[in-house]
């Protein structure tokens, strides 16, 4: 750099806001000032190090306000909001898995104030245990003689085979050695427990001699994990419940069971495709159980470990429980849930999940048609518009091979690109996620609650104007 550029680097330099200058002038906006300060001094280094790099900035002080403006209406901004879930799968995982609907929600949160009986007993007057609130119901649910609720499910997978296997070998199938998202791999799980995996029989075949000849006198238990989010076709042998309950029992093992996922309901009498039902898993001689909350059990972030009450025991002294525990909040809203499953086949509305999977096309076409009988005579002229039925995944791995049925909205814009349209949905106030698909650009309608068809119109007429 020669003098004359240092020195109009200089200038450019000295002519930047400070930041008791640039605070005066937004001081009037919502943001905490400490937050504030925080965010412009981080922004001026940014500003000064473009103009070391010789980026020609005309004038820095308008550059600089601009830039200190669109950050202001950033931070103001919450960042966790609402959103539209135009890609027809309900547990979508980016999403937050489960829905969970206003009124659950609500009584979750007003349970809790100002204070709650989380961990007091109001009949004795002494300290209680935060997980008797849910604990009766999922055992009924489960038809099971105790459980426990912890954060999620791998902590509940870690916080099972820790208390029972430490420093012992488990037998596990090569088949059901699984790695869902997030890099969870059931190996990795194993050790993380400090317990020694032992692997048995192929990827596609398994036999009930493999589990058999693997037993030794070190041998703590047999594990069977449920590949939720895939599914071996083909040449294939898996061993039954049954039977891997017979060869634990005659060798005094217990039989530990990840489910992944799970569901209390009975779907194929809901007209959906076939889950078996967790309690299934209990009555045909699993010892403990653990699956995940948010998926089709429909509630919040959670893992549930249920089965035998010595077990379960075991499980709640480990110092790892306190480490993974449920909060106030998400216990409330998790009896909630669970007081919606009158029978497994009569769930109240409340379960969002339950009652966005129960959708048929002939109501989802419903919502299809009186969504585009609102749009704005400009919107029709400027853009192909047409209703289709549509086949959705139900998310997080669960049910993995099956396609539900569904209906979406199909949009070509004359004026703009499917990827345009997507990106201007996504930016909108109040933003919807679709998809696209053959160069359009679809928003499905399987996992939108009927409360938020008035959004989504106005979202439509807005974009597409």
């Amino acid at each position: 750099m020669n003098k004359s550029n240092q020195k109009n680097t200089r200038e450019v330099l000295k002519n930047i806001p400070s930041v008791d200058e640039i605070i005066r002038k937004f001081q009037s906006s919502n943001t905490p000032l400490k937050f504030l300060k925080y965010s412009i001094n981080n922004l001026l280094s940014m500003v000064r190090q473009e103009v070391l790099e010789g980026k020609e900035l005309i004038n820095i002080r308008a550059y600089t306000f601009d830039k200190v403006d669109k950050l202001v209406q950033k931070i103001n901004k919450n960042s966790l909001q609402p959103v539209i879930n135009g890609t027809g799968i309900i547990l979508h995982t980016g999403l937050g898995r489960a829905p969970i609907s206003k009124e659950v929600l609500i009584d979750g949160i007003l349970k809790n104030y100002p204070y709650s009986n989380l961990e007091f007993n109001t009949n004795t007057g002494k300290r209680g245990d935060r997980n008797l609130h849910v604990s009766s119901l999922f055992n009924s649910l489960c038809e099971c003689e105790d459980s426990v609720i912890v954060n999620n499910n791998a902590s509940a997978v870690i916080l099972m085979l820790n208390s029972i296997c430490q420093n012992k070998e488990v037998i596990i199938s090569r088949g059901q050695l699984v790695e869902i998202g997030g890099s969870f791999r059931i190996p990795d799980v194993m050790n993380k427990s400090q317990c020694k995996m032992i692997e048995v029989g192929t990827t596609n075949k398994t036999h009930i001699m493999d589990y058999e000849n693997a037993i030794t006198k070190n041998t703590s238990a047999i594990l069977y994990v449920h590949t939720s989010n895939y599914k071996v076709v083909g040449f294939t042998n898996e061993i039954d419940i049954i039977e891997l309950h017979k060869l634990a029992e005659k060798h005094n093992l217990p039989l530990l069971i990840d489910l992944g996922s799970g569901s209390f309901a009975d779907f194929q009498k809901l007209g959906l495709p076939f889950e078996k039902m967790i309690s299934k898993y209990i009555n045909k001689g699993a010892d403990i159980i653990t699956f995940s909350g948010d998926k089709l059990l429909g509630g919040p972030q959670s893992g549930i470990i249920a089965g035998k009450r010595n077990y379960i025991k075991s499980i709640k002294s480990n110092s790892y429980y306190r480490a993974f525990r449920c909060d106030k909040i998400r216990i409330s809203i998790m009896e909630t849930i669970l007081r919606t499953y009158y029978t497994s086949e009569n769930i109240s509305d409340k379960n969002l999940s339950i009652k966005l999977f129960k959708r048929n096309r002939k109501e989802l076409k419903k919502n299809a048609q009186r969504i585009i009988s609102c749009l704005l005579p400009d919107v029709i002229n400027k853009n192909k518009i047409e209703i289709i039925e549509s086949n959705v995944e139900a998310g997080s791995g669960s049910l993995p091979t099956e396609k539900i049925d569904s209906i979406a909205i199909s949009i070509s814009s004359y004026s703009k690109k499917s990827n345009q349209l997507f990106k201007s949905f996504l930016n909108n106030e109040y933003s919807l996620i679709g998809y696209i698909k053959n160069e359009k650009f679809f928003i499905d309608l399987k996992a939108i609650p009927d409360d938020q068809i008035d959004i989504l119109i106005e979202c439509i007429n807005k974009v597409l104007i």
